[in-house]
């Protein structure tokens, strides 16, 4: 949500007797002594025990397969690696470069020269890096150990069901993080509609993805979308606040009796208009599914291109809706972290000179 709309008002345990330390019954071998005895030796005379092995020396620890130093000024990439990699010379780390072992930001790089910018991310590998595969209708915006943030395109679910077979942002950026380890995962943390395009984010463990989910209202603090809406809106800014709810065909509608709906706050401001649409910057204080769908349908102005929610025009030939801002708390630093993309150029069309509505 939004929180701050410029345009609102107002003692050590020890062993079980008698058990082994796998848990199970002790028990001695042969004949116990008499009391009050010795226990008798079955060594022959003039022999003695064999002395107990030693244990083995322990291992020392293996480099890790790979090694990742945050770019943090200008610099060529081979001086780079001989100011952060330890332990490698330069023909070894020059040999490591036309082997493959090098990338940056996940494509590998052989060019001793190339040029490193500030927030880039070197990898030095044991093994040659597989080139990452390219992304469909994504953008990465961000990543780092916790989180990837990217930009979707309209058309392209966030995620599909197990006996679905269609590409996804999920799918794509699995297949995205097991390049660097084939056992890494990711996991959605909130979803963006297939036709709508804009930012999301996706964690890349379970325990970051409770976190946030369980802290959404908290740690997010502002998520601004762009609506390309139907027919001139007379208020310059507003506040919807229904109780939304699904009817049998899964369609959300906005209904004033509390019961079995959800209660949903959606604050708007006309950014443009003109005799046939309007552009606004929408901002959830709730987010309830389809809730600006719903909302929109349910003022009069549905989005462009949504025939579900009452749309009649399909004048820039996709759903005019844009997540355009997210911004949240960072799940390991609490730092602010803010993530903002372009309005579409499709939807400052219909206010240009000459432009015929379909």
């Amino acid at each position: 949500m939004n929180k701050k709309r410029p345009y609102e008002s107002g003692a050590a345990p020890g062993k079980a007797p008698g058990k082994t330390a796998a848990g199970g019954t002790s028990s001695a071998r042969g004949k116990s002594a008499p009391a009050g005895g010795r226990a008798r030796s079955h060594a022959k005379p003039g022999t003695s025990r064999p002395a107990a092995r030693p244990a083995p020396a322990a291992k020392p620890h293996a480099k890790p397969a790979a090694r990742s130093f945050a770019v943090k000024e200008p610099a060529e990439l081979l001086a780079f690696l001989l100011g952060h990699v330890t332990g490698e010379g330069r023909n070894a780390l020059k040999a490591m470069l036309s082997r493959g072992q090098i990338a940056v930001d996940g494509t590998p790089s052989k060019m001793y020269n190339h040029l490193l910018q500030p927030g880039q991310t070197v990898t030095v590998s044991k093994e040659r890096i597989a080139e990452k595969p390219p992304l469909i209708g994504l953008t990465i915006l961000h990543e780092d150990d916790d989180v990837i943030v990217v930009l979707k395109d309209a058309g392209l679910l966030s995620i599909a069901s197990e006996q679905e077979n269609e590409l996804t942002a999920y799918r794509q950026l699995t297949a995205h993080v097991r390049t660097a380890d084939p056992r890494s995962r990711i996991f959605v943390v909130h979803r963006l509609d297939r036709d709508t395009s804009g930012v999301m984010m996706f964690a890349k463990s379970e325990h970051v993805q409770q976190q946030l989910q369980t802290t959404w209202q908290d740690s997010v603090e502002e998520r601004t979308y762009i609506a390309l809406v139907e027919g001139k809106v007379k208020k310059t800014e507003g506040t919807i606040s229904t109780y939304l709810k699904e009817s049998k065909t899964l369609k959300m509608y906005a209904t004033s009796n509390p019961t079995d709906a959800q209660h949903a706050v959606t604050h708007y401001k006309v950014l443009q208009s003109n005799a046939n649409f309007s552009l606004l910057e929408v901002s959830l204080e709730t987010g309830r599914k389809n809730q600006i769908r719903a909302h929109m349908e349910d003022i009069g102005h549905p989005i462009v291109g949504d025939k579900k929610y009452g749309s009649r025009s399909r004048a820039i030939g996709r759903l005019g809706l844009h997540a355009r801002v997210l911004a949240f708390k960072h799940p390991s630093t609490g730092a602010l972290v803010r993530f903002e993309t372009d309005i579409p150029k499709a939807f400052l069309n219909p206010f240009k000179e000459g432009f015929s509505p379909r």
